[in-house]
């Protein structure tokens, strides 16, 4: 049976303070476990990147300590163990035996588990790089030990690997950010559009981008720009009109309108005598024997 100090002696204040010094060393290994591993170095290398000066400073004093993980996380995870193991032999030395693992329960639960943890899921960026160099200490301390059994961790599991993102899961993650979603993003609408379209670009097909001829608005070439025709323009919307002769279906350029702009509609200007620019066409054969314009698409 242990022996138990009494109150007030040099011995039991010495135990007092020990207990106080192994919760807070388990509560800075438990935090720091946390705060530490739940950075990837793929969020570390942005940070680095394009992070705000203090982000990018901290960043710059983790990454060190967070390559070798396997490493890093037996190191903590040994700290850690052996603090919460120690506090009740000291703790029975002040306390019955059934009161020092009623309190080291206790302790280790609110001040070595809770708090730590919930202040290092918030700050671990801050507090990860404010306690990086004592990390390396421990790190060199617990190297006998540790080192094997990462050794044996990266043969078993592998090596930490960056957690990059697939193309779905990046365009979800800019849609989270766009300021539309609520989350506080500062990302437009437009800006949003633009990037999901551009990840998307692989998975579209030509035939995506086109509109069906019979839904395009076209003016025929030899129609005159009198105001009815400008003010249906103009409510359309588009920076580019096509031109048709005869049929719908035969496109045989489009106008810029902004070239319109010096037109006066009183003057009934025929559109043939505008400057009349020549688009792509894009052609959705059958076979080698389809003619031009018979696919029934347009694409500009």
């Amino acid at each position: 049976m242990a022996v138990q100090y009494e109150c007030c002696t040099s011995m039991f204040w010495i135990y007092v303070l020990i207990c106080f010094l192994l919760v807070l060393f388990a509560g800075m290994m438990s935090g720091l476990t946390l705060g530490l591993m739940s950075l990837s170095l793929v969020d570390l290398e942005v940070l680095l990147k394009s992070g705000q000066p203090q982000d990018r400073k901290q960043a710059a004093k983790i990454m060190p300590v967070v390559k070798k993980q396997h490493l890093l996380l037996c190191t903590l995870l040994i700290c850690n163990a052996l603090s919460m193991e120690a506090l009740p032999i000291f703790l029975d030395g002040l306390l019955p035996a059934w009161g020092a693992v009623l309190i080291s329960v206790t302790l280790i639960l609110l001040f070595g588990e809770i708090i730590p943890q919930s202040i290092c899921s918030r700050y671990g960026l801050a507090v990860g790089a404010t306690m990086a160099p004592v990390v390396r200490v421990l790190v060199w301390i617990c190297f006998p030990v540790a080192w094997p059994i990462s050794k044996l961790l990266d043969f078993l599991l592998g090596k930490g690997h960056a957690a990059l993102f697939h193309r779905a899961e990046l365009k979800t993650l800019v849609d989270f950010h766009g300021n539309e979603a609520g989350k506080g993003g500062e990302l437009t609408h437009d800006e949003t559009t633009i990037i999901a379209g551009a990840l998307e670009l692989t998975e579209k097909t030509a035939e995506d981008a086109m509109t069906p001829i019979s839904e395009i608005f076209a003016i025929d070439v030899n129609a005159k720009l009198d105001k009815e025709l400008m003010i249906l323009i103009l409510q359309k919307g588009h920076s580019r009109v096509p031109l048709y002769y005869e049929q719908p279906t035969n496109i045989i350029g489009l106008v810029l309108v902004k070239n319109l702009l010096s037109i006066h509609p009183g003057e009934e200007v025929p559109v043939k005598n505008v400057t009349i620019r020549k688009i792509p066409r894009f052609e959705v054969a059958v076979d080698a024997f389809t003619p031009l314009g018979a696919s029934g698409f347009y694409m500009m």
